[in-house]
């Protein structure tokens, strides 16, 4: 029998320190009994198992067993643990009661497994755990490609674990409320736990599983049983797709005898290109009215032979050739290419950057993109060009007065500072950057305020018709605009579309940091250096030659035959090195394709006496201005069989691959020309043609034929 000295002795003693080890297995037995707890097969009625109190017995014979406590004074370590464990189940099993009555409570484990569960009931560990995987897959995967423009964050102060579910603040000892709400625990009440391992680990990133919990019977039962589909009540609502879009009719067979002539402005703008492609990596076949197929031609860069001086901005190429979707017409391929001019004679710019910070540019593919777009563009200018900041949500403002580029780093910090809110001032914002335009404006330089939007103007004047005015009133003082449109759901791209054109600009689609480094690095000079402005062209057809002809594309772009020679007309712009193309498909007369009946009197006209320049197919004319010149210059090339080859292998690679381009886009829209032309031969063209591809455009358009046909887009 021992002593009552020898009990006082061993009651002084100091608890020795509680050990790593115990803590680990404590934690670990813990785990195990919460899966026990709370992942079960059983899917209706009540579950079998142990009540409450026999829970917490076998919890603490478990711990015992495995020899845990290594001393009476680590009684209150584990004390403490295994008492929040039985008070969480006891609160969440048995909520207080307010009231007289009583009512079941259903447990989790009750459930059936695909109820969904609401935000303070804890989930099974290995559906957070995929969750979270996920969710890492997506950071990892947007900062790989932000890590390239943006710059580094701060590091978080605060840090959070996810537990089954139910999260913990981990780095600040703060209170937290338990699965019902009903209570409390101070975290900061006992010495910081050591770090579990496996897939609970602290330091926010997901190790494997312990073994231990990785052969849990009743949890891969229980990811066996669920749905791949997520319940009804789990489905989220869709949401509202508001993009204005132009509507528009397809071009149509026009007689040559009938209607000999065809007027149109150039278009070099590429936004329905990026969009296309933006829709078919989603998953769907794009709305036929988002398909210009001008853009889709003029997206990719041509090797077409250029001037040999600025003095004449551009070159014309024309070629005729079989049309490889009909054998009764062939293809009139109107090729220009701007002079491209040298970086060391590039004219200062004065840039004022338009963003919209409005409410809806609170999406990833929105502000956030348009401020690394942004930042890659003040990477190319030079150090005395010029950059002012103007935004408009509510109301429009100035965020950077006129600032040299060689002050880079004020420039990007005004970027970065940018916070979307409030409504869509575009009224006033545009405003204001046409003042500041002229405030630092450039003599023989650019000038030109570069607007980037989801094309939400819902504040001031809001009617397109209202801003084009604007825009023309405007672009009279020299200062040029264009539009840079992101995200979807709210694109406005009709109101883009039409600034654009009014405002001696250009319109791109940025739906990737890729395309922005395209339209804003590799094409800078093309969007930012005009060489000719309201350029036109006006194709005359010889009916003694061609039946019928029709332009493909352009449609948005069409002329009448008097503005040709009204230099008042406004038309659009070319930019340094600029490619532009214009294809017809006509009928050679005689073919025997002709879809329009002859006229019955027709013939009159024509064989009088014979027709002048008889040989030629059509006669091509443009007219365009100097940047800073009011009167038009005009360029004429007459088309015949010189220009002509006998097949369509024989055309030139860049050529065959714009028509292949031209194919797709009319393929896209369902047009009748196409119908019976499958997207295998397109690929076929294409492959064929893709010559050199130093960016991986061409390469890229290959993998978009082969999803539209995936899809079955318009078979």
């Amino acid at each position: 029998m021992v002593d009552d000295n020898e009990l006082n002795r061993l009651r002084d003693i100091a608890a020795p320190a509680p050990g790593e080890s115990a803590k680990a297995r404590a934690f670990e037995a813990a785990m195990r009994a919460y899966d026990q707890e709370n992942i079960s097969t059983v899917t209706q009625g009540s579950v079998g198992g142990l009540r409450l109190t026999e829970r917490a017995q076998k919890l603490w014979s478990e711990i015992m067993q495995k020899k845990l406590i290594a001393a009476p004074a680590l009684a209150g370590l584990v004390a403490l643990p295994i008492a929040g464990y039985a008070t969480f189940h006891m609160l969440r099993e048995q909520p207080p009661k307010f009231g007289g009555d009583e009512k079941i409570t259903e447990t989790l484990a009750d459930k059936p497994a695909t109820v969904k569960q609401t935000t303070n009931e804890l989930k099974p560990a290995r559906t957070e755990l995929e969750k979270d995987k996920k969710a890492d897959a997506d950071v990892e995967s947007r900062d790989a490609t932000d890590a390239l423009v943006a710059p580094a964050s701060p590091p978080k102060s605060e840090s959070t674990v996810a537990i089954g579910g139910a999260q913990k603040e981990a780095a600040t000892g703060a209170p937290r409320q338990d699965a019902t709400g009903a209570g409390s625990v101070a975290m900061n009440s006992a010495p910081p736990a050591p770090a579990p391992t496996g897939e609970f680990a602290l330091d926010g990133t997901v190790s494997a599983p312990s073994k231990s919990r990785s052969l849990a019977p009743a949890e891969s039962k229980l990811m066996a049983q669920q749905p791949a589909m997520a319940p009804a009540d789990q489905v989220q609502p869709q949401e509202e797709n508001r993009d204005r879009i132009e509507d528009f009719k397809t071009n149509p067979v026009h007689a040559a005898l009938e209607d000999p002539v065809s007027t149109f402005s150039i278009d070099v703008d590429t936004a329905s290109y990026s969009f296309v492609r933006r829709s078919l990596k989603e998953g769907f076949v794009p709305q036929a009215d988002t398909v210009r197929v001008e853009e889709m031609i003029n997206y990719f860069p041509y090797d077409w032979k250029g001037p040999d001086s600025a003095t004449t901005p551009f070159n014309s190429t024309v070629s005729v050739m079989p049309t490889p979707w009909n054998t009764h017409t062939k293809l009139m391929h109107v090729a220009i290419k701007g002079f491209d001019v040298k970086p060391t004679e590039q004219p200062k710019a004065n840039l004022v950057f338009l963003i919209d910070v409005s409410g809806s540019m609170d999406e990833p593919d929105k502000l956030p993109l348009l401020k690394s777009a942004f930042r890659l563009l003040v990477g190319k200018l030079k150090a005395d060009d010029t950059i002012s900041i103007v935004t408009y949500a509510g109301e429009a403002g100035t965020v950077l007065m006129p600032t040299k580029v060689a002050e880079k780093d004020k420039i990007l910090n005004a970027i970065d500072n940018l916070q979307p809110g409030g409504s869509t001032a575009g009224e006033a914002g545009i405003k204001e950057a046409y003042r500041l335009a002229q405030q630092s404006f450039v003599k023989d330089g650019v000038n030109r305020v570069m607007l980037a939007t989801d094309g939400d103007f819902n504040v001031g004047q809001t009617d397109d018709d209202d801003l084009k005015r604007l825009i023309e009133s405007e672009r009279k003082t020299g200062v040029f605009l264009s539009v840079f449109g992101f995200g979807r759901g709210n694109l406005n791209d009709q109101m883009m579309q039409t600034i654009a054109q009014n405002g001696n600009g250009t319109a791109a689609y940025i739906d990737t940091l890729a395309e922005a480094e395209k339209v804003l690095v590799e094409d800078a000079s093309s969007t930012l250096f005009t060489i000719a402005k309201d350029v036109k062209i006006q194709v005359e057809f010889n009916p003694d030659k061609v039946s019928e002809y029709r332009l493909i594309g352009y449609e948005t772009r069409a002329l009448n035959r008097e503005d040709f020679n009204n230099d008042r007309v406004d038309a659009g712009d070319i930019g340094s090195g600029h490619s532009v193309t214009a294809i017809y498909e006509i009928t050679p007369k005689g073919s025997g394709g002709e879809q329009i009946d002859p006229l019955r009197y027709g013939q009159a006209s024509v064989d009088n006496g014979g027709v002048a320049n008889a040989g030629e197919y059509a006669f091509v004319k443009i007219r365009y201005k100097l940047p800073n010149e009011d009167v038009s210059k005009l360029i004429t090339t007459p088309v015949t069989s010189a220009n002509e080859v006998a097949s369509f292998d024989e055309a030139g690679t860049d050529q065959r691959f714009s028509v292949a381009v031209a194919a797709f886009g009319q393929k896209l829209r369902d047009e009748d020309a196409t119908a019976k032309f499958g997207y295998d031969k397109i690929m076929e063209i294409a492959t064929a043609a893709r010559g050199s591809d130093p960016f991986g455009y061409r390469s890229e358009f290959l993998s978009l034929v082969r999803l539209a046909s995936a899809l079955g887009g318009n078979r």
